[in-house]
């Protein structure tokens, strides 16, 4: 490995429960889709369902039991053509647009690929020479962290798949939750800057791209307390905000006329009623996971791309938030992820939920709910460095003209978050589950 290293398991007995709960977790997410909702890609930047429980299969066949596994089986010669991504040091892939071509094979060999790689994984795991162990173990662990990623991807991903249905078919029948009335009002924040150290600090799992940790001068700055909502959201489009160029930057604005954006992604307007120029709450619906729900208007405004958000702050007369801002206020705010309020992939509700007041008067919302966008490119740390061998592809080839985002979502695995996490997706990306806080200062 380079100077960045990944995490080591700390016993094989603990490696073994992670790997279990992990791969348990996937099939879990797909077990409510019949083998027609698996296959289905509904654009370019999805993949079906199939495909991901494939992938991350494939990713501990290809970089674990192949090198590793002396008596090791290749459970079919072509699935490293289909399921690789994006490792050019691989070899070639299947085309990612036609990932929803793939009728075969199907589900059910889905399953055997991912059971025939279960029984080798575990049996590596436990019987290994230790020297062997230390070689592959960190590679285990960034397998994991891999999987859980595409967790999140399955749900988004099935969620813009069941979109495009007429039917809005639900994913999952949940309690959502409704407006209580007792949203907390936005309170700024403020924040001295002056010269901070950001990035992973070393101990624990964090990815080649959150490292080193670096100095970073801050300004003063101020932040809201709480991320923005639908309701306030929707004052933006009643104020004419997707008629009106002032707002957006210059590739945002040629996005909104050349694809007729009027509204967040998933927002459904009846257009049988009259709804006093786009304000009246009840002309507003939203497609969920759990099918189509009425707008809740204190829940944190979802599915925005970079550009949506960042035209919204311009209206505010506000601004996004650095990934630094952003990192400092986290840690300071001092946030349990494994436990609530945060709105976790593991509560099982997988839509953002209303903000709640919070007795320690920090910011709240930092974690889950949805993914927060920063005006910062995502682009190296000063003094980067790649990892090793084929993860070396991992994360620092996409350090070009994507955006850092924060906090996790409503659909990321409680254990995988923390503070110092750099996701990324390009300007006009909005099927995830992102939305904003806003920031004010120089």
């Amino acid at each position: 490995m380079s100077e960045v290293e990944l995490d080591v398991p700390e016993t094989r007995a603990a490696a073994l429960e992670r790997y279990r709960e992990v791969r348990a977790t996937t099939d879990r997410l797909a077990m409510g889709l019949c083998a027609e909702d698996q296959v289905v890609q509904s654009m370019d930047d999805t993949s079906p369902t199939k495909w991901h429980r494939a992938h991350v299969t494939w990713f501990f066949e290809t970089l674990i039991l192949t090198p590793h596994g002396a008596n090791y089986t290749e459970f079919h010669p072509d699935f490293a053509y289909l399921f690789n991504s994006y490792y050019e040091a691989l070899g070639p892939r299947h085309a990612r647009p036609h990932r929803g071509l793939l009728t075969r094979p199907t589900v059910e060999q889905v399953g055997e690929y991912r059971r025939h790689v279960d029984r080798a994984m575990e049996a590596i795991i436990e019987n290994a020479p230790d020297n062997q162990w230390s070689e592959f173990a960190p590679l285990l662990e960034l397998g994991l962290n891999h999987e859980q990623q595409h967790q999140e991807l399955m749900l988004t991903d099935i969620k813009h798949v069941f979109s495009c249905n007429p039917l809005a078919p639900a994913y999952i029948e949940a309690a959502i939750g409704k407006s209580r009335g007792d949203l907390p009002p936005v309170e700024w924040i403020e924040y001295e800057g002056g010269l901070v150290e950001v990035g992973h600090q070393g101990g624990g799992f964090a990815y080649d791209n959150e490292s080193p940790r670096h100095k970073s001068y801050l300004e003063p700055y101020r932040l809201a307390s709480r991320l923005v909502t639908n309701g306030e959201f929707l004052e933006f489009l009643a104020d004419g905000g997707y008629q009106n160029p002032a707002y957006w930057l210059s590739d945002g604005w040629a996005i909104v006329g050349r694809d007729g954006w009027h509204s967040p992604l998933y927002w459904r307007r009846d257009e049988g009623r009259n709804d006093n120029g786009g304000c009246d709450l009840g002309a507003w619906s939203e497609f969920t996971l759990s099918g189509l729900r009425t707008l809740d208007p204190d829940a944190p405004v979802s599915h925005l791309s970079f550009f949506e958000a960042d035209a919204y702050a311009t209206w505010e007369g506000r601004r996004l938030p650095t990934e630094a801002e952003w990192e400092i206020a986290a840690v300071q705010a001092n946030v349990d992820t494994s436990r609530p309020p945060a709105n976790f992939q593991d509560n099982q509700i997988f839509h953002p939920q209303s903000a709640r007041f919070s007795p320690g008067g920090g910011p709240i919302q930092m974690f889950g709910d949805v993914w927060e966008w920063t005006r910062s490119a995502y682009t190296p740390y000063p003094g980067f460095q790649p990892l090793d061998g084929v993860v070396r592809e991992y994360n620092g080839k996409f350090m070009s003209g994507q955006m850092v985002l924060r906090g996790g979502s409503c659909a990321t695995p409680a254990n995988h978050i923390r503070a110092t996490y750099r996701n990324f997706f390009y300007p006009p990306d909005r099927w995830q589950f992102s939305g904003l806080r806003l920031a004010d200062g120089p």
